[in-house]
């Protein structure tokens, strides 16, 4: 009996711990206090001259990087907007004892790297040549010479990238939400533009150094295989010598919040996708008492791969390949941003579920297993960022430039474990403000009346890519206007048809250079539709498409390529002197789809259907010239604009500068050279075997 009652109590033990184990599967485990941060050891300490330096302690590899920040301050830049960042590349450009070449060089030997920016210079090397690199860097920052020839070459290519920017949607939506979040009154609102980087002068760039390349506001960080005394030595060194100045302060009123909702609209034709960007500005500086609960309130919205502007619109809706949001503290004014890029057709509608997902954080608690699993992500970026020296360098800057407690690193977990849903809803009433937010849509304009319903006032307000207001394009139509009455005005602003027939030959040719290569193209005609068209680049041929009236032949790197009949009939038509002649007569159907504004021009758009396939064409209104063709290739536009007419001398008119967007990473901006009529072309170049 006691053996059967004691197998029995073992029994009842053994089911109870499984019970008990199959309960504790169920929850998860109760989360124990979160850890104080021992962050990695860092030592700082002020030069005479005022330089703080913070020095981060890794003897795991033989490497050295020296990171040399100026905390320049806020301030306009105005018609040289851009003159900042020039004038901080120019310092490794040339110094007192080497040119740029002979800095490039002696860093390369040493296999170390170096660079230079507005806002300091960065450096890094083996530790045995941590002397030699200094050395350089020093110069760089004490004896900049600012040569000429340098600076001529830094401002093209800065004015080529703007140029290349100004197709890129994204940087078109971010640079019009700046504008219009910030305003052109304070400094965050001013954007580099072809005309600023043109009036910028070398010493425009000197002035700039002079003023605010100082070390009492400018910080040192040596990270890596180096110890406090040897950086105290070498900082001395190499840094002591830097003298103070004054420094320029200027004062700015703090940028608020529209009042009402606004929608801005940019135009960018033949978009097949538009870039959102809800955006905003908000007072929320470094290390405030909100930063970390408004982090984690940012992370759930839109942060981190499954917030929840991505469980919305990304997974459930299927709208866009991701979408995000933005709350980035700053010492003078934060912004709230948040955006994507989605197809056409769904814009309106994903504008809905970002207000949506919005308001509904101001509203709803969030659930505490969401809240912790935000957390959870956060504590483990946190951890890993610990890992990193430099990190750890960038938490120490942190602390000196905003005055922050030397604790509020090494206390962030404590922190966050701290945030609960009553928090995330403050922070969602104070920094989520889907009724006094800028709409910003990039994108194709057929889609902007369908935006007016997001605006207070139910109007859409259209801009340009410097965030300027424009002509919406709703410009009264003049009587009689069809696609047929613009192509002819096209045709007369040419020359007229009788002096277009006169032309029996022509060949153009055109150049351009790209990444330092040139690229040559030759497009000869000969009446009845004849036509060679060559591209070579430094001369060697790319491309080559022949049309001898009938047959044609394409070829590319000189192989022949294969070609279908649809593509044959439009080169074909493409061979034609003047192909707008004889839209009627090729069976091409035109349809006047209303004015729009391109590059600050008002423009008849004409869509051309060629056996399926669209062609949009704009003409300036007032001079009838044509300046836009979009060709849409899958989902991809190309963008050809087209700009100074020149009239050679039979009295018609060619455009002598050519801009090709969407082919490339980057616009092709290709340039006639020689332009000749009537020269005699023989046959039997248009030869087709």
């Amino acid at each position: 009996m006691k053996r059967i009652l004691l197998t029995a109590l073992v029994w009842c033990a053994v089911l109870g711990a499984a019970l008990a184990q199959e309960d504790f599967r169920k929850q998860a485990p109760m989360p124990g206090p979160a850890p104080r941060i021992e962050m990695g050891a860092y030592q700082a300490f002020k030069l005479k001259n005022g330089l703080r330096v913070i020095v981060v302690e890794n003897h795991k590899i033989p490497k050295v990087s020296f990171q040399l920040l100026v905390d320049v301050p806020v301030m306009h830049e105005r018609q040289l907007a851009g003159v900042g960042e020039m004038a901080g590349q120019m310092l490794v450009r040339g110094t007192r004892n080497r040119t740029k070449s002979q800095i490039d060089e002696e860093v390369d030997f040493i296999g170390a790297t170096l660079s230079s920016s507005g806002s300091g210079i960065f450096a890094s090397s083996l530790t045995k040549h941590r002397d030699k690199l200094l050395e350089i860097m020093s110069e760089v920052l004490l004896a900049p010479t600012f040569p000429q020839d340098e600076f001529d070459k830094l401002k093209k290519q800065t004015i080529s990238g703007i140029v290349s920017s100004k197709d890129d949607p994204n940087t078109i939506a971010t640079n019009v939400g700046k504008v219009l979040a910030y305003g052109k009154n304070h400094p965050y609102g001013e954007l580099t533009s072809e005309a600023t980087v043109e009036a910028i002068r070398v010493q425009d760039c000197k002035t700039y150094y002079e003023t605010y390349f100082r070390p009492e506001i400018s910080y040192l960080a040596m990270v890596g295989d180096i110890t406090p005394k040897q950086a105290r030595k070498l900082a001395q060194r190499y840094f002591g010598a830097w003298k103070q100045g004054a420094v320029l302060m200027e004062s700015f009123d703090t940028p608020q919040a529209p009042a009402e909702r606004k929608v801005a609209f940019v135009n960018k034709p033949g978009a097949v996708q538009s870039v959102i960007n809800i955006t905003y500005p908000v007072e929320l500086k470094p290390g405030a008492p909100d930063a970390i609960k408004a982090s984690v309130m940012n992370t759930l919205l839109g942060g981190y791969f499954s917030s929840r502007f991505n469980a919305n619109i990304r997974e459930d809706k299927g709208y866009s390949y991701g979408v995000r949001s933005v709350l980035s503290p700053d010492k003078e004014v934060a912004v709230f941003t948040a955006g994507g890029a989605v197809r056409n057709q769904v814009t309106d509608s994903t504008v809905t579920e970002f207000l949506y997902e919005m308001q509904r954080l101001r509203n709803e608690a969030v659930p505490e297993a969401e809240l912790s699993m935000v957390k959870n992500v956060m504590n483990g970026n946190f951890a890993r960022s610990l890992e990193d020296p430099e990190n750890i360098a960038r938490y120490a800057l942190n602390i000196a430039r905003y005055n922050l407690p030397k604790d509020y690193y090494a206390t962030y977990l404590e922190n966050l474990s701290k945030v609960t849903p009553k928090d995330i809803m403050d922070m969602a009433h104070k920094y989520l403000l889907p009724d006094r937010a800028w709409v910003v849509v990039v994108g194709n304009k057929d889609i902007a009346d369908r935006l007016e319903k997001f605006a207070a006032n139910g109007k859409v307000m259209f801009y340009n890519y410097y965030g300027e207001p424009i002509d919406d394009g709703h410009t009264l139509m003049p009587d009689g206007v069809s696609a047929e009455s613009i192509i002819e005005d096209y045709l007369e602003a040419i020359g007229g048809r009788k002096k277009l027939n006169d032309i029996k030959d022509m060949s153009v040719t055109m150049k351009a250079e790209v990444q330092g290569m040139t690229i040559q193209a030759v497009n000869r005609k000969k009446v009845p539709n004849k036509m060679l068209t060559t591209i070579t680049m430094s001369g060697m041929m790319l491309n080559q498409v022949k049309c001898d009236g009938e047959k044609v032949e394409m070829s590319a790197m000189g192989q022949a390529q294969p070609i279908d009949e649809q593509t044959a009939a439009a080169t074909k038509r493409q061979a034609r002197m003047f192909p707008e002649m004889f839209y009627a007569e090729d069976g091409l159907s035109l349809a006047f789809k209303g004015i729009e504004n391109v590059n600050g021009k008002n423009a008849y758009r004409v869509d051309i259907v060629d056996n399926g396939k669209v062609t949009t064409e704009y003409f300036d209104m007032t001079t009838g010239l044509k300046i836009r063709s979009i060709n849409v290739e899958g989902e991809n536009s190309i963008i050809t604009d087209y700009e100074d007419y020149r009239e050679l001398n039979n009295g018609i008119r060619i455009p002598y500068k050519t801009t090709v967007s969407g082919a490339m990473p980057f616009p092709l901006v290709m340039q006639v050279e020689k332009a000749t009529v009537n020269e005699g072309l023989e046959d039997k170049i248009f030869m087709v075997k």
